[in-house]
């Protein structure tokens, strides 16, 4: 294995005896291999590839194709049947829900034990523990057995420890489909920074996911390796298979279709409302701040002026964002973006187009209100987010003062669905027949 490989699998299989019956069993050990009572199931069979370090590579195929059982066995939870697979250097690993936890024990325990089964001395652990405490965000459940937690507080708390046990490889299996916006952002952030220098394995059903995240992909197939390669190239083959697999040989998934729209599996809200949850405290947000400027509110409201927390597809809003001055600034710049659970930008602007020849300095003490009035755009189902910042400068040279990652929530339910990331509204739809 090269200085470089951090993950090599050579010929990695897996097999479980498949009993009928528990009298089968212990005929099995009685006849001490003369004869067979069960039969092989063959989860992985002859598995091979390898992964440089800083890769991040994405892990595809459908339930029971073998996904993870693959990952336990790089984690070292399962022992292979035949094979080998080496990995250089701290393995950390989000699988199954619960996995590494004692139900009976609280979540301060299980801090102490995951993070020592991961490889940190208690020293260690003492440390960073009110780092894990802050990043899980649990409140007093922290000091309540896990087995009262909701799905949602168990990913909090696993993915907190594993964010902070200076791990080389990372392992996420399907978790961040679990919980809220916010969390899924701040995992996110988390893992596009790990990136830099750390190797990933992502385990998705959502090939948006996938292809965003990740350079390469292996799609698995009934415990084979069925391809490995660029992740937009496997993403666009596997779903060409599951579409087949479900509607026939006749479905064809055109290349340069797939070109144009950013992911077939994201639906398309045609008629929608998004309800908007708005942080209570701005300050307990994840945020940076220089101390010059601070973002005190974000609201949506009908451009009537009328406040309402359920918006229509295609309603004319407008969002306010008010911010206060600390320090005298020369040019001030409000803006906003709105991003998906993957934190992925979905369309924002600032005031700077619109004050750029205009700008007018703000002394200490002056309040700042930017006011964006737009037509909202139909979007898939699911939790969005809005970013808000405060900046001072110009289009080339500013400097933000505050920005607020979770400033809104924006909830999105459907009625039709479509597909694409982000829809318009149709004026006009129709379908005739002709005689030929």
């Amino acid at each position: 294995m090269s200085s470089d490989t951090v993950i090599s699998v050579d010929s990695l299989s897996k097999c479980y005896n498949i009993y009928n019956s528990p009298r089968n069993r212990l005929y099995q050990m009685l006849c001490l291999g003369k004869k067979c009572f069960f039969k092989e199931f063959w989860a992985l069979s002859h598995v091979t590839f390898s992964l440089n370090r800083g890769e991040t590579v994405g892990i595809v195929g459908r339930n029971g194709s073998g996904k993870s059982t693959l990952l336990q066995l790089i984690c070292g939870t399962l022992r292979p049947s035949t094979g080998t697979v080496n990995a250089t250097g701290r393995v950390a690993a989000l699988l199954e829900l619960g996995s590494g936890f004692n139900p009976e024990f609280t979540g301060r325990e299980n801090i102490y034990l995951n993070a020592s089964v991961l490889g940190l001395t208690k020293g260690e652990i003492d440390e960073r523990y009110d780092k894990i405490v802050e990043f899980a965000d649990i409140g007093d459940f922290i000091e309540q057995p896990v087995k009262t937690y909701s799905s949602g507080m168990y990913v909090r708390l696993a993915f907190a420890v594993v964010a902070h046990v200076d791990a080389d490889i990372l392992i996420v299996d399907e978790v961040l489909a679990v919980g809220d916006a916010i969390f899924a952002q701040k995992c996110m952030r988390f893992i596009r920074e790990f990136q830099k220098h750390g190797t990933l394995f992502f385990v998705s059903h959502d090939m948006a996911s996938i292809q965003n995240l990740c350079e390469k992909a292996i799609w698995l197939d009934q415990g084979r390796v069925r391809q490995i390669g660029p992740s937009k190239e496997v993403a666009q083959a596997y779903l060409r298979y599951t579409l087949q697999h479900r509607y026939g040989d006749e479905v064809i998934l055109e290349e340069d279709q797939a070109e144009c729209e950013n992911s077939a599996d994201n639906v398309l809200a045609i008629d929608y409302e998004a309800k908007v949850t708005f942080q209570d405290n701005l300050s307990e947000s994840s945020s940076w701040k220089t101390g010059r400027g601070e973002i005190l509110s974000v609201r949506m409201e009908n451009c009537d002026s009328s406040s309402a927390e359920v918006f229509e597809g295609g309603e004319r809003v407008r969002l306010t964002i008010e911010a206060l001055v600390h320090e005298d600034m020369t040019s001030p710049i409000l803006g906003f973006i709105v991003k998906d659970r993957l934190g992925q930008d979905l369309f924002g602007e600032n005031t700077l187009p619109f004050t750029d020849k205009t700008s007018v300095p703000a002394v200490a003490g002056r309040h700042l209100v930017g006011r964006f009035e737009f037509t909202l755009p139909m979007l898939p189902n699911g939790q969005y987010v809005v970013m808000a910042a405060v900046a001072d400068g110009t289009l080339h040279d500013n400097i933000q003062h505050h920005y607020v990652h979770n400033a809104a929530v924006i909830n999105v339910s459907s009625s039709k669905v479509r597909w694409g990331v982000v829809g318009i509204p149709f004026e006009h739809i129709s379908l005739e027949v002709f005689n030929g």
